[in-house]
C-alpha cells in the first residue's frame, strides 16, 4: 500500500489510480490531500445547485457534473499517467465535449462551484483558486452555506482573476458565463 500521508513523495493520476475506492483524494502539484465526507449542508446546497444548473442547461451543450467526478489539469501535454493534479470539484460545468472521456473530465470545466466547510476552505479560497486561475476556469465559485455568502471569480481577458464579486446568499444571483442563469437561493432560508 502507498503512503499517501509522506509530504516528500510527489503522486501521479497513475498512482491515484491505483488507490482504493473507499477513499477519496485529490491531488495538486503532486501532493495527496484526503477529503472527508461532506455535511448535510454541503450536500443540499450541492444537490440543488446541480438541479438548477442541470434544469438549464438541458438540451445545451453544456454538462454539470458533481463530485466524485476526477478533473484532471495536466501541465502540458502529458500523458493521464504523469498528471500530477487531479481533483474533484463540488460542481463543474464543461462545455467542450473533446475534454470528457470514461475517466472524467481532462482539462479545465469552463464553471467551478466549491461549497466551503471548515477542512477545506483555505485550500478553495487560496490553493484552488490559483490552480483555476493558472488553467483557465473561466468562472470560479465559492459558497459559504453556513454563513450565507458567496463569492465569484472571474477570468479576465489577460488570464487572470480579477477582484471577487462577493454575495449574499439571497434571492437570485446571476451567472457570468450564463446571463439568462439565475440562481435561487431560497432553498437555504
Amino acid at each position: 500500500m502507498i503512503n499517501r500521508k509522506s509530504v516528500s513523495e510527489i503522486f501521479t493520476y497513475g498512482d491515484y489510480c491505483q488507490w482504493s475506492d473507499g477513499e477519496r483524494w485529490e491531488l495538486i502539484h503532486g501532493t495527496a490531500y484526503a477529503m472527508t465526507a461532506p455535511s448535510r449542508i454541503h450536500q443540499k446546497v450541492v444537490l440543488e445547485l446541480g438541479r438548477q444548473i442541470s434544469n438549464f442547461l438541458q438540451g445545451k451543450p453544456c454538462e454539470p457534473y458533481i463530485a466524485p467526478f476526477d478533473v484532471r489539469l495536466p501541465q502540458k501535454n502529458e500523458v493521464d499517467e504523469e498528471i500530477n493534479t487531479v481533483v474533484q470539484p463540488d460542481i463543474s460545468v464543461i462545455c467542450d465535449p473533446q475534454k470528457l472521456d470514461d475517466k472524467g473530465c481532462r482539462g479545465a470545466p469552463d464553471w467551478i462551484i466549491e461549497i466551503l466547510s471548515p477542512s477545506t476552505a483555505f485550500k478553495d479560497m487560496d490553493t484552488k483558486r490559483t490552480l483555476y486561475e493558472s488553467h483557465g476556469v473561466r468562472e470560479y465559485w465559492l459558497i459559504h452555506p453556513i454563513e450565507l455568502w458567496g463569492m465569484v471569480y472571474l477570468l479576465n481577458n489577460e488570464g487572470f482573476y480579477g477582484v471577487p464579486h462577493m454575495f449574499q446568499l439571497e434571492n437570485e444571483t446571476k451567472v457570468s458565463i450564463f446571463p439568462e442563469l439565475q440562481i435561487n437561493w431560497q432553498f437555504l432560508s
